[in-house]
């Protein structure tokens, strides 16, 4: 029953990337083929924000999208190419912050504590601490709105900072001035380029390796599979079973095996996950339509509870069931088993709806 608890992943929850094709885009929507679960649909205040992107993507591209709503419109599950991108966007800062990149950014505010620079879109702050001998402003006595007046005399100006944390649900992102110089980007970046983009050709989806991890972060693992090759292990390829938290799970030094799913200049993606049997492929001579089976409730979200019928086997007990969500929570215990009734199974698609045994 401790393996139950742990919980699993189904295939999508709300906040997952998700990579389809695109079937169709008309006047209003665009639709991806995310089989085998389904269509997915970006339609309404998304489609009309986005079309600058949209007027780029074909019929037959493949997209990354996030997910908003697994019972979207008409029943498609709704996505947003905008916060794919912003997850992009916080997935290339940790980058740079493990890499040690400078960048060299314009100051947009300054305030008593320091200065406002943005980046991708992404306000940041530079503490006025992190600020280097040249910028900080030495004011004697410590006067802080004379310190303001020096810290206001640096808006506009471009200034080479390095990023030292990055927390996505937070929105937090905050640079420090005092870098190495020997880590300057131009140098740096380019040599480790060459070095990165020529070990990518030695590598094809599909083949293992054993590597150490590096960084460990909200939305995946770093592991480093070769010197100056490193690639991540989101957190939807960690494992089968729900992840919340990877800090819990992997350290840095940690010795892993991964399999290689994607390859690109300069990249590789990686997956923890893939190394072992899909549990819905076993399960699905073991479950079937009206049967009874004890699950623990390991999640709530908006349109129910997810429930874990074994470790990599979970489904939805629909909020519908109840009087509301409050109704659910208060006769759903999180971690607490339960007897439920098999409403819907599809193995091949990753799918269980159940209701509780009264």
């Amino acid at each position: 029953m401790d393996t139950i608890f742990q919980g699993v992943e189904v295939p999508f929850i709300v906040g997952d990337n998700a990579e389809g094709v695109v079937l169709d885009i008309d006047r209003n929507a665009m639709y991806i083929d995310l089989s085998p679960f389904g269509t997915g649909l970006i339609f309404g205040r998304e489609f009309l924000t986005i079309k600058d992107i949209i007027k780029n993507i074909n019929i037959g591209d493949t997209v990354t999208a996030q997910v908003v709503d697994l019972e979207g419109e008409d029943g498609y599950i709704e996505l947003s190419l905008k916060e794919a991108r912003k997850a992009t966007i916080w997935k290339e800062a940790a980058d740079y912050m493990k890499d040690g990149t400078v960048l060299s950014l314009p100051v947009k505010e300054a305030n008593k504590g320091g200065l406002m620079i943005s980046w991708q879109g992404i306000k940041g702050f530079l503490p006025a601490s992190q600020l280097g001998p040249e910028n900080y402003p030495s004011v004697s006595g410590g006067d802080k709105n004379r310190i303001l007046l020096e810290l206001e005399k640096l808006v506009g100006k471009k200034i080479d900072v390095q990023i030292i944390t990055v927390d996505p649900q937070e929105e937090k992102l905050i640079f420090s001035e005092k870098h190495d110089g020997a880590k300057r980007p131009q140098a740096r970046r380019s040599s480790g380029s060459r070095q990165k983009q020529d070990l990518t050709t030695l590598y094809s989806v599909g083949d293992t390796a054993t590597g150490t991890v590096t960084g460990v972060v909200d939305f995946g693992v770093f592991v480093r599979i070769a010197d100056n090759l490193e690639g991540l292990v989101h957190i939807s390829e960690i494992s089968w079973s729900l992840v919340e938290h990877p800090e819990k799970m992997y350290s840095v030094g940690d010795e892993v095996e991964v399999k290689i799913i994607e390859v690109e200049p300069e990249k590789v993606s990686l997956s923890i996950k893939a190394l072992k049997d899909n549990p819905w492929s076993l399960a699905k001579d073991k479950y079937t339509k009206d049967q009874e089976v004890d699950a623990v409730v390991i999640r709530y979200n908006e349109h129910g509870a997810l429930v874990s019928v074994e470790e990599g086997v979970a489904g939805l007990v629909h909020v519908s069931d109840f009087e509301d969500l409050d109704a659910l929570k208060t006769e759903l215990s999180l971690g607490t088993p339960y007897k439920f009734k098999i409403n819907v199974f599809d193995a091949d698609k990753q799918k269980m709806t159940l209701s509780l045994t009264k």
